[in-house]
C-alpha cells in the first residue's frame, strides 16, 4: 500500500511538471504606486518598482506577498522606472525582506538635490543597489528568460526605430502638444514585454511630451495586446496622449490607479475610445468618478479608501498560444481573451 502511494505521488508530481506555464503578471495594489511583477514559465522574475516607503513597510509587504503566491525565493530583476516616493520608495524595505539580484535604471536621479526627501529616496536607492546596478537607454535589452524585454524610453529619450513595421499615425494629425517635462517623470524607463505574440507595455510615469515622440509622426512600438495606462491612469493630464494610446491599440488595459488618484473622466474616455478595447481593468475604484467612469465592479480589485483597502491584486496568465487570462484577486473572477 505504501508503494502505491509513493508511486501515486511521483505520478501527480509528473502531471503536474507536465502542465505548460504560463508568464504571470501581477499588478501589486500600493495605492497609488506602481508594483508590476513578472514570473516567466521558468520562474525567472522582473518586478517593476516597489511602491511607497513607510506605513509600516506596507508597500514592501504586499510585494513579498505577490512573491510568495508565484512561488519566489529572490527577485531576479528590479526596473525602477525612476525615483519618485511611489514607485521607488518601497524597495529598500523590500531588499530587506527577499534578495534582488540585478536593479536596472535610467541613470542618476535628476531631483536628488531638489530636498531631504528626494535626497533620501535616491541615497536609499545607491544603497540597496551598490554593485548590482545596470543603466538601461532606449533600445535595450533586458535578460529574461523565455520573455523578450525591450527598454522603449529612459532617462528622457525614447527609441529612434520603430520596433516592427510601421507608417505615418494618422492620430498625430491636430494633435495636442505640451511642453518637455522637466522632472523624474519624464525620465521613466518603459518597456516592452513579449511572449509569443502576446505584447505588454508598461512605460511607468512616462509624460505627454515623451509619449508623442514615441507616437508621432510615426508610432514606434505598433500595437500590443495590454497596456499598463500610463503614470496610475493619466494623472492631472500630465500623461495619456491619445496619439499614442489610440495606435497601441490594446486589447486590454490595466489601470494601477489610487482611490483617488489617477483616472480622471478625461483620462476615462481616451481608453474607453481606443479602437477594439475589450476590457478595461481597475487596481482602485476611481472614488471622485461616477459609475460610468469606472469600470465594472467584477473588473475592480479594491473599493475601499486606503486606510481601509486589502490590497487585493489583478494577474494575467498568458499561455504561449496567444491565449491570457485576468483574474481579480479580490473575488476571483477571471476572463479569458485571445491575443489578436
Amino acid at each position: 500500500m505504501k508503494t502505491l502511494r509513493i508511486l501515486a505521488a511521483l505520478a501527480a508530481g509528473a502531471f503536474l511538471q507536465a502542465q505548460p506555464r504560463t508568464l504571470d503578471i501581477y499588478w501589486i495594489d500600493v495605492e497609488g504606486g506602481a508594483s508590476t511583477l513578472i514570473v516567466t514559465p521558468s520562474g525567472q522574475s522582473l518586478l517593476v518598482d516597489a511602491g511607497n516607503p513607510g506605513n509600516n513597510d506596507r508597500d514592501a509587504q504586499r510585494v513579498l506577498e505577490a512573491t510568495k503566491a508565484a512561488g519566489l525565493k529572490k527577485i531576479d530583476i528590479l526596473v525602477t522606472t525612476h525615483y519618485h516616493g511611489d514607485h521607488v520608495g518601497g524597495e529598500p524595505a523590500l531588499a530587506k525582506l527577499i534578495p534582488i539580484e540585478k536593479f536596472y535604471d535610467h541613470g542618476d536621479s535628476i531631483e536628488a538635490g531638489n530636498n531631504p526627501q528626494t535626497a533620501k529616496l535616491w541615497s536609499d536607492y545607491q544603497a540597496i543597489s551598490q554593485g548590482k546596478r545596470v543603466i538601461v537607454k532606449p533600445g535595450d535589452k533586458i535578460p529574461l528568460k523565455d520573455a523578450g524585454v525591450t527598454v522603449v524610453s529612459a532617462n528622457g529619450e525614447v527609441i529612434d526605430k520603430p520596433i516592427s513595421r510601421s507608417g505615418m499615425n494618422p492620430f498625430c494629425k491636430d494633435a495636442q502638444t505640451k511642453d518637455t517635462d522637466k522632472t523624474e517623470n519624464g525620465r521613466s524607463t518603459g518597456m516592452l514585454i513579449t511572449y509569443g505574440k502576446f505584447k505588454f507595455l508598461d512605460v511607468g510615469d512616462l509624460t505627454w511630451d515623451r509619449e508623442m515622440m514615441l507616437a508621432c509622426p510615426i508610432d514606434k512600438v505598433g500595437t500590443v495586446t495590454l497596456f499598463q495606462a500610463t503614470h496610475h491612469g493619466f494623472v492631472n493630464g500630465q500623461s495619456g496622449a491619445p496619439a499614442l494610446i489610440w495606435a497601441l491599440k490594446p486589447q486590454v488595459v490595466i489601470v494601477n490607479n489610487g482611490p483617488r488618484k489617477g483616472l480622471e473622466g478625461a483620462a476615462w474616455e481616451t481608453i474607453t475610445k481606443i479602437d477594439g478595447i475589450e476590457d478595461i481593468w481597475q487596481v482602485h475604484r476611481a472614488l471622485k468618478n461616477d459609475a460610468a467612469h469606472n469600470t465594472k465592479d467584477d473588473l475592480t480589485a479594491n473599493f475601499e479608501e486606503t486606510a481601509d483597502c486589502k490590497g487585493q491584486w489583478l494577474k494575467a496568465s498568458v499561455s504561449k498560444d496567444g491565449k491570457f487570462t485576468v483574474t481579480n484577486g479580490r473575488n476571483h473572477m477571471s476572463k479569458t481573451y485571445t491575443t489578436r
